[in-house]
């Protein structure tokens, strides 16, 4: 630490005349100036979050009844609430909730009342943050998922500028965001996955502040010939460590979130190693390993241990589910006990969600994904009348209107993402772009995983994590369109022509299909002019 602290002050020294001019020539070269915005980097980005924000918190108790997973997550956030655990709840505790019920687990001393979870704790629990705030009501299950969709709003605004270097398409991406039905839909369910989107995506982003405050530390290094062939040792980085906690709590929300710790570990060391090549340091390869000797610290060690503590109510409680499996096996030192029974609680809820293989309705394959040939339909109710308390009867054969809340990824964002993406592959390998290499690897960390398990029932909707990634690569096909900011007046005319007129037709989208995807009560031919891909389940 003494160490670190001294490469710190040698580093915050004033350079001399020749220290500075090789200052200038290793900070151009190595880190590109911010826009100097400042208000406006900061303005813009809060007033597209605020728009977003406005669409998720608007009806956001509408349908007011139990949607898809919720049934799982709004119960077992409250227990965790009341009993700090997950219990089992009576048996029509969907009815009791509905009708305003809160006492919905029967009370049962000891391990009887633990419900087998197969899902962390960290979305459970901020989901119960709303339901302390509000109540077990449609509006407090929702409220933090409608928090975190549109505070990730504003973090792609400002991920975004840093990558470009512009606040135009940082604002641009942000609102790609902000009318993508997908992340609109999943800002307004009680479900974990806007909670892990959110997490992998603020990770992304102190990984890639720290890509520029390393880059920088390591050219003022540099100009004063410090740490001779390999280059100074940077340390532990600020900005590394967030990454870590961030991860932990992403892995905390879904365990599929793992997969991005080794993405990010790779992005960081390649980032290393490209900034120390273009330093021009000759034996940049054992400088940038070297580094990455911290990375079991920040990428393993910090995720592991925020991830365990993530289980607190869990380890100091006694009733959660195989609690006591330690004890009853013979093993009591206590915490040797506790971690022993998570293992083997881990054990078999992991081994319970890679087996999964039940068939639903609506299960897609990964390769499905960014077609969206089956997103998922998360509530659906016919009425007789065009309010929603005109319920049709049972065996009612009328269809007169139809209220649907519809996971579906707003078309012009995620069938471009091919194109984009495909060009984003291009690009990387003719010029090595770090932000299409980036981008890629985000997509991959969150895709990838799930291409192994084919029997494995998914949803269109675990596309979510990656998605931010898809909208950053087209962020980065909008900003070639758009042109740099020296080229000709007509240049930037048309380029801004196209990239306007892709932003409407986004708009133009989101607002068509926004009917089915808040629940709204519309005529049933109206709602049926929607589906339009009907081929096999097609959007039915």
């Amino acid at each position: 630490m003494c160490a670190m602290m001294g490469t710190e002050a040698d580093i915050a020294a004033t350079p001399g005349p020749d220290e500075a001019s090789r200052l200038a020539v290793l900070r151009a070269r190595l880190v590109a100036p911010m826009p100097a915005d400042r208000p406006w980097g900061w303005l813009g980005p809060l007033l597209v979050t605020a728009f977003g924000a406005f669409l998720r918190f608007s009806r956001l108790s509408s349908p007011d009844a139990i949607v898809f997973d919720e049934t799982y997550y709004a119960k077992d956030a409250w227990s965790i609430l009341q009993h700090g655990v997950e219990w089992n709840p009576v048996g029509n505790a969907n009815a009791l909730i509905i009708a305003g019920h809160t006492n919905i687990f029967q009370p049962c001393p000891g391990s009887g009342c633990a419900e087998y979870v197969v899902q962390p704790e960290v979305g459970k629990e901020l989901i119960a943050v709303g339901e302390w705030l509000f109540g077990l009501n449609s509006f407090g299950w929702r409220f933090s998922s409608a928090v975190f969709g549109s505070l990730a709003i504003l973090l792609m605004c400002r991920i975004a500028r840093r990558m470009t270097r512009s606040t135009l398409l940082g604002c641009i991406a942000g609102l790609l965001m902000s009318l993508d039905g997908l992340e609109f839909v999943l800002s307004r369910t009680g479900i974990l996955d806007i909670f892990l989107m959110f997490f992998v995506l603020a990770a992304f982003g102190c990984v890639l502040i720290d890509r520029d405050k390393s880059r920088a530390r390591l050219a003022d290094a540099v100009a004063r010939r410090q740490g001779g062939d390999t280059g100074p040792f940077l340390g532990l980085r600020k900005w590394l460590v967030i990454a870590g906690v961030l991860l932990g709590l992403a892995v905390g929300t879904k365990w599929i979130a793992a997969w991005y710790i080794v993405g990010f570990g790779a992005l960081v060391i390649a980032w290393d190693i490209g900034a120390r090549r273009a330093a021009g340091l000759p034996r940049f390869v054992r400088g940038a390993f070297r580094e990455a000797l911290l990375l079991p610290l920040t990428f393993i060690i910090i995720p592991l241990v925020t991830y365990v503590a993530t289980w607190s109510n869990w380890l100091l409680t006694s009733t959660g589910f195989d609690r006591q499996y330690a004890q009853a096996h013979g093993v009591t030192t206590p915490v040797i006990s506790a971690l022993y029974s998570l293992y083997e609680y881990h054990l078999e809820a992991i081994t319970f969600g890679l087996g999964l293989t039940s068939r639903h309705p609506y299960e897609s394959q990964p390769w499905d994904w960014l077609l969206i040939t089956r997103p998922v339909a998360f509530y659906y109710q016919c009425y007789t009348g065009p309010t929603a308390v005109h319920t049709c009867p049972t065996n009612y054969n009328g269809r007169e209107w139809s209220s649907e809340v519809l996971a579906l990824g707003t078309p012009a964002i995620w069938w471009g993402s091919i194109l984009a993406l495909i060009f984003c592959l291009g690009w990387w390998l003719l010029h090595r772009d770090w932000r299409a290499g980036a981008v890629l690897l985000g997509v991959l960390a969150g895709w990838g995983p799930w291409f192994p398990l084919v029997g494995r029932t998914k949803f269109y909707y675990y596309a979510l994590e990656f998605e931010p990634f898809l909208i950053l690569s087209l962020t980065l096909c909008l900003g070639l369109i758009l042109g740099p900011a020296a080229a000709s007046i007509r240049r930037r005319s048309i380029g801004a022509g196209i990239v306007g007129a892709y932003v409407l037709c986004v708009l133009l989208m989101f607002w068509y299909f926004y009917s089915i995807l808040g629940g709204k009560v519309i005529p049933y031919t109206d709602w049926l002019s929607h589906m339009w891909y009907r081929v096999g389940r097609g959007w039915i």
